[in-house]
């Protein structure tokens, strides 16, 4: 009596980008419109499959990046989100794909390229309100990313891959603030960020702004972790809301 030899079915491995950065002191992202099938005309992440067995994913990332958007992925702060492999996802067959967070100031507009008609910058709270709708789960995976960012910037220097190498403690509140969405106090802000040694450090130069004397100047500092951490205010307690 013949046995059936069970095989596993065929999966395919990709990578998606969640590429996010502040334009006119406002969170976006990075979308492109897809060319082809499935889903074509329709907005989604940057990405796509590896080229080869030999591929690894972290360079398939950077590939990605380059040839949809022309973005250098030595500028970005990379890291990897997360996995998604739902059966159904993606109706071409089972594809995993494994999505990437990544983070730079002052982007320039984006060129698509290969297999993407255009690609530019989307404001973040229009992806998340559902008001842009985008192909596959790219809504959940954005969603996810942001999360991500809103999250470590409580945590960990993050914030500071969102600015230029100089930058001012009102444009580090402006990172805050974009990406967490609500309005802090700036005495209070400024009193906690300098109370986390190590976060940031003096640039010992001055940058003048309209009227007044010149704002002081500051570079991201050697830590990695915030200690202690910027809480957002929704989690704070209510003896923190209190100071």
């Amino acid at each position: 009596m013949q046995t059936d030899i069970w095989s596993p079915p065929p999966v395919l491995l990709a990578v998606d980008l969640v590429i996010l950065t502040l334009r006119e002191g406002r969170l976006c992202a990075l979308l492109v419109e897809r060319g082809e099938e499935p889903f074509a005309g329709m907005p989604a992440l940057p990405g796509g499959f590896l080229s080869h067995s030999g591929e690894s994913i972290l360079d398939a990332a950077h590939r990605e990046l380059s040839e949809e958007t022309a973005l250098d992925a030595g500028r970005l702060h990379l890291e990897q989100l997360a996995t998604y492999g739902d059966a159904g996802r993606d109706p071409r067959g089972r594809v995993v794909s494994v999505a990437h967070l990544a983070i730079a100031p002052g982007l320039p507009e984006p060129v698509a390229g290969t297999d993407a008609r255009g690609a530019s910058w989307v404001l973040a709270e229009t992806v998340l309100s559902g008001q842009v709708k985008l192909a596959f789960d790219h809504s959940r995976i954005v969603a996810d990313g942001i999360e991500r960012a809103r999250t470590k910037l409580e945590f960990s220097a993050l914030a500071t891959a969102f600015c230029g190498e100089l930058f001012t403690i009102t444009e580090l509140q402006q990172v805050y603030e974009a990406v967490w969405g609500t309005e802090l106090d700036t005495r209070n802000f400024y009193r906690k960020v300098q109370g986390v040694k190590g976060f940031i450090v003096p640039a010992g130069l001055g940058r003048r702004t309209t009227g007044g004397r010149p704002a002081r100047l500051f570079r991201a500092g050697p830590g990695t972790a915030l200690s202690p951490p910027l809480i957002r205010p929704a989690a704070s307690t209510t003896e923190e809301e209190e100071e």
